[in-house]
């Protein structure tokens, strides 16, 4: 190899940075030092002509910002987040969000939450994805759909089930003590056929029986 490949070799190492630090630092110096505009730099290094002003202004509120930091002594095990950085740009590529993105690793046995997911993102320059309706998402990464709650389809035929909520039907016969459903009419609280007033009401109640502060964690 001629010392012109050589160089030439070398100099790829800059302009085709191998990390999201490295190329943060190298567009920001090309735009600062060699006063190239943002949409060439932008182009150069990957990023949107947006995503590469907001980073431009990001710097400029924290021009202390360190670059080029001290190796820890000792063995060093990096996060689980970076290692996991090049799937996280894999599946943005392909469009995901960061709950799409976050369900597609666990999927893959690499759990990574959304809030894990996120900061690789914004270290690589991704903006935010705009919002989709739920046919716009690829098919295994729509929200699932809960089952419906309809009063009709009630069975009460006698069967065993397991449950660590049993302690609620031991105020069964104290409810069944009160004319609930009365009540309920006069007071004028609002229901459908598919969840009348009294169920409605009575299904708040276990939750404060229960002890969920809120209605919003019924699902735990």
């Amino acid at each position: 190899m001629s010392l012109r490949e050589k160089l030439s070799s070398l100099a790829q190492r800059f302009l085709q940075p191998r990390n999201a630090t490295q190329r943060q630092y190298e567009a920001l110096r090309a735009y600062g030092v060699e006063r190239l505009p943002a949409a060439p730099v932008a182009a150069r290094f990957g990023y949107t002509t947006a995503s590469f002003r907001a980073l431009v202004h990001q710097f400029r509120l924290d021009p202390e910002r360190p670059f080029f930091r001290t190796p820890a002594k000792g063995p060093h095990t990096p996060a689980k987040k970076d290692q996991h950085r090049q799937q996280v740009i894999a599946l943005r590529k392909q469009n995901l969000s960061l709950y799409d993105s976050s369900r597609a690793l666990h999927q893959a046995g690499q759990p990574l939450s959304p809030a894990a997911v996120a900061p690789s993102l914004q270290e690589e320059g991704f903006a935010k994805l705009p919002r989709r309706a739920d046919d716009e998402r690829l098919p295994d990464t729509r929200p699932t759909v809960a089952a419906v709650a309809d009063v009709r389809e009630l069975d009460l035929q006698p069967r065993t089930l397991h449950t660590k909520f049993g302690g609620l039907f031991l105020f069964l016969p104290l409810l069944a003590q009160r004319p609930l459903d009365r009540l309920v009419r006069q007071a004028g609280w609002p229901g459908s056929a598919m969840i009348p007033a009294p169920q409605a009401l009575r299904s708040l109640l276990a939750l404060k029986l229960f002890g969920n502060a809120r209605h919003g964690h019924v699902m735990s």
